[in-house]
């Protein structure tokens, strides 16, 4: 079983949800692709997240959604 990707720990940005060892959002990598930019311009603006995090998080978004819509 991989590793949770996405934390929200009252310690950093009061618990919104980020990236594991950053302070960089989750909504953030949404908010870029919604803009129609893509995931190599996220991952440029934000060289603390890698792209197997990004990936993994929007892994478990989707299957997150898939589930409770199911």
């Amino acid at each position: 079983m991989a590793a949770i990707i996405i934390v929200a720990d009252p310690e950093i940005m009061n618990e919104t949800p980020c990236f594991r060892g950053t302070r960089v959002p989750f909504k953030n990598l949404i908010d870029y692709l919604e803009g129609g930019h893509s995931l190599g311009e996220f991952l440029h603006q934000f060289p603390t997240v890698s792209k197997e995090m990004a990936v993994q998080a929007l892994e478990e978004a989707k299957d997150s959604l898939l589930a409770r819509i199911a």
